[in-house]
């Protein structure tokens, strides 16, 4: 039997068999079976799990929110809070949703682009019922395709583009069977070599922007006056709009919390960041997504990215914790959902950027890593503070020192 054949069991003790996993490996693999994770994908041999952590006191629109985030990555969680308190303690974040449609494409080779758009001029109402025909259903909750639009990629290369409203689902599934109906009335037209009908990640028909405007009074920290954090954190944001070196580690920053809000909530956080990082280039320059300004005594952040997430569909209706994690949210649509994450991401930046400009962000992310340090050792969980709290004193923190100081903790 082919090894996609066998059942998990099967596939455990062929794979201790051929030597790739020991008999204590085997043990590990077992006790972290779910029978609905065995369901979700192929090949299932276990449940990788990550830890879920929350932010209490994000401030959207007026709306105090829980959020849960999941990631592995020490201080990431503690930031997105820090950025949320100082964020609060002015009017919080102001969030709005410009537009919320996904695209879809169909793409065509050795295409006339005039007669492309002639054709789509001329039997628009009716590709649009396809395409709707294709799902009704989203048509019948008030979403569905809603537009197309021709773009021409030069040397006969063209995308037939279709905007859909997926209504509360980020609506992969959705567009990509709207798409290949469109695509196979097209393959019937001689309009060109029809080569492939899906959706497109860089999402722009899906924007949410969120701002703050932070008291300088709130930014204080050690001998750093509001005013003094203000300005620098301002240059800071001007560095990532000049430098794609300094704009790829800040983005990489601020997806640090979006990415972790994505996951709590069951949407495809590889789909988020495809089209986040995509839109950073959208000037023709990567840049840093986050703007910083100063004016009246107060810091502004502003942010625009895409984000086409849903709250049904996917893995959302069958992974019981996103389902907890949408409870303690308590959010009502995707459009809300989207706003809240934008939320975190302006959290996080915040206080990424504070921390670069003051003491350096070393200091609050190190006492972070060695917790993990102590972990990666061996400690047990009354072992870790006593490791940490050695660790805070030694010339290295590294992972030798750490093992040196449980070695004597133990003797």
């Amino acid at each position: 039997m082919k090894f996609h054949q066998l059942s998990w069991t099967e596939r455990l003790r062929e794979m201790v068999t051929q030597g790739h996993l020991s008999v204590a490996d085997q043990a590990l693999f077992t006790a972290n079976y779910d029978a609905v994770n065995e369901q979700m994908i192929e090949n299932y041999v276990t449940s990788y799990r990550l830890p879920e952590g929350v932010v209490p006191n994000l401030v959207v629109n007026g709306q105090t929110y829980m959020v849960p985030m999941v990631t592995e990555e020490p201080s990431v969680i503690a930031a997105a809070a820090n950025g949320a308190r100082m964020i609060g303690l002015g009017s919080g974040v102001k969030a709005e949703i410009l537009n919320r449609q996904m695209i879809g494409q169909v793409l065509i080779h050795d295409a006339d682009f005039e007669l492309v758009v002639d054709y789509m001029q001329a039997h628009q109402d009716e590709l649009v019922n396809l395409g709707n025909a294709a799902h009704p259903s989203m048509a019948a909750r008030g979403g569905g395709l809603t537009d197309i639009r021709v773009r021409d990629l030069g040397a006969g290369y063209v995308s037939v583009d279709l905007l859909v409203d997926t209504k509360a689902a980020m609506g992969a599934n959705v567009v990509n069977t709207m798409a290949e109906a469109v695509a196979n009335d097209l393959r019937k037209r001689d309009l060109g070599q029809v080569t492939m009908a899906i959706l497109s990640n860089l999402a722009t028909e899906s924007l949410v922007k969120a701002t703050v405007a932070i008291p300088f009074s709130s930014l204080v920290k050690g001998d750093f006056s509001g005013q003094q954090i203000a300005d620098q954190i301002m240059i800071a944001s001007e560095f990532s709009q000049r430098d794609p070196y300094r704009a790829t580690t800040e983005n990489k920053g601020l997806m640090n919390g979006i990415d972790a809000a994505v996951m709590a909530s069951g949407n495809d956080w590889r789909a988020i960041e495809a089209g986040v990082h995509a839109y950073a280039s959208h000037t023709g320059q990567y840049r840093g997504l986050t703007t910083w300004s100063i004016t009246d005594e107060h810091l502004l952040g502003e942010l625009i990215i895409p984000l086409p997430v849903g709250i049904v569909g996917g893995s959302i209706g069958i992974v019981p914790l996103v389902k907890a994690n949408q409870r303690m949210l308590a959010i009502e649509s995707a459009e809300e959902l989207a706003q809240v994450i934008a939320g975190v991401g302006l959290a996080q930046n915040l206080a990424a950027l504070r921390a670069l400009v003051t003491n350096g962000i070393q200091a609050g992310h190190m006492a972070l890593q060695m917790k993990s340090l102590a972990i990666a050792v061996g400690a047990t969980t009354e072992e870790i503070p006593v490791v940490v709290e050695k660790l805070k004193h030694a010339v290295h923190a590294d992972m030798q020192t750490a093992q040196e100081i449980l070695d004597k903790v133990r003797n």
